[in-house]
């Protein structure tokens, strides 16, 4: 894949930040236990973990500054646990929830904020069938893969080179209210022809959902944030928020009431031959397009699906280093040596999902490419631009949470709040 196009006029371009002004830091867990690829084995880890009495269950739950076995929390938003400390009441184990890790990882998270250094739970709150979360994959000179992500589970915002960036909400309220978007800029941005009724006062505002889809279509990443240019002409933003919402179908992969990503017939990847009960290693054979886990093979593999990268990483030795390293081993010690004992057959459909997923974003890089180019060739709306809108500076208040008024949340020790 060739690196991104960076349209002209960079300098004038606003920041995602600036767009999308509410921000959230990732995910911090504190253990690494508390996650995986395999929910029986974090409840597995759960049991043992409460089994244990004293020094024997604090040296297994390996506390922090944040947070030890005698920590009272409150509750996640949204969840139900116990929020008494743990070593005294643990209560009964909170069902894992499915969460985005990093770009392209589906894993599984104990929801308990007992266990979780800093669970961001201004996310939880606003979490729902409406909510969009995006997130930046931070600059990296000459990458060639895509500048943000999206998806429709939370996201622990892990970021595969170590280049963490903050998690970004399209709402700021639960129900998909009060858009995280700088005040007036959808009402500018119809002002200027790109919304339904042409440019002037009689344009109607562009909506948050085309914003976020055009921002996926034409972003670029800049050593200052990412960049997201702005058109002037209504033709050329709807070619880029088409092509957002291709991206966006691809990534949400059936949330939301979509369709689940496929390829065509004769491009679909089937398991050749079956996949090991504990692979150790993964490659790829550019001459037949073969996945090889060990003796396991899968193919059609497209040798795009196999190259794409995010942060210089490649996605799918990520997403296998990731299992490889969490098998069942009595020899290694504390909770994370307990795993599943052998390859979970969900795993295998979870991998040709995936690439499927990175296939298909791969398949649309002429298209990004073709934008980049007509955007670089177009006028553009730049800072000046928004400022004289009355867009940027971006309030301090639209920095900061909204207050979720009549949400009444447990807090430590089975206290409530009032939010």
């Amino acid at each position: 894949m060739a690196p991104h196009a960076v349209p002209r006029q960079g300098a004038g371009h606003p920041t995602l930040d600036e767009l999308m002004p509410w921000s959230v830091r990732p995910l911090r867990t504190g253990r690494s236990w508390v996650t995986g690829p395999d929910p029986a084995s974090l409840k597995a880890r759960w049991e043992r973990l409460v089994r244990a009495e004293g020094e024997e269950q604090e040296r297994l739950f390996r506390p922090t500054r944040s947070r030890t076995p005698w920590t009272p929390a409150a509750a996640l938003p949204g969840r139900t646990a116990s929020t008494g400390r743990l070593a005294r009441d643990p209560g009964t184990y909170p069902e894992p929830v499915r969460v985005q890790h990093g770009p392209f990882d589906e894993q599984w998270l104990i929801p308990d904020h007992r266990l979780i250094d800093a669970a961001r739970p201004e996310l939880w709150r606003v979490a729902d069938a409406r909510q969009l979360f995006v997130f930046e994959h931070g600059f990296l000179p000459g990458d060639s893969g895509p500048a943000l992500s999206v998806t429709a589970l939370l996201p622990d915002g892990y970021a595969p080179a170590g280049r963490p960036g903050h998690v970004r909400p399209l709402y700021r309220r639960p129900g998909g209210v009060e858009p995280n978007l700088a005040p007036g800029l959808c009402a500018a941005l119809g002002a200027a022809g790109l919304g339904a009724g042409g440019p002037g006062p009689g344009g109607e505002p562009v909506s948050p959902e085309a914003v976020l889809a055009w921002a996926l279509a034409a972003a670029y990443p800049s050593p200052g944030g990412c960049l997201v240019p702005l058109p002037c002409d209504g033709a050329l933003w709807s070619a880029g928020v088409d092509l957002g919402r291709e991206l966006l179908r691809i990534q949400l992969r059936g949330a939301r009431g979509g369709e689940r990503p496929r390829l065509p017939g004769g491009r679909r990847p089937y398991v050749r031959s079956a996949v090991p009960p504990r692979p150790g290693s993964v490659a790829y054979d550019a001459g037949s397009g073969t996945l090889l886990l060990d003796e396991g093979r899968i193919a059609p593999v497209p040798a795009q699906a196999w190259e794409f990268r995010v942060g210089g990483v490649r996605m799918l030795e990520v997403w296998f280093a990731r299992r490889a390293a969490g098998w069942a081993n009595p020899e290694r010690d504390g909770l994370d040596a307990i795993g599943p004992a052998g390859w979970p057959r969900e795993w295998t459909s979870e991998l040709l999902e995936l690439i499927t997923v990175l296939a298909l974003l791969d398949g649309v890089r002429d298209r990004r490419r073709e934008l980049a180019e007509r955007i670089g060739a177009a006028r553009t709306l730049g800072r000046e631009e928004l400022r004289a809108a009355g867009v940027l500076p971006v309030p301090a208040a639209a920095r900061r949470p909204a207050s979720v008024l009549g949400q009444r949340e447990e807090g430590p020790e089975g206290q409530f709040t009032l939010l």
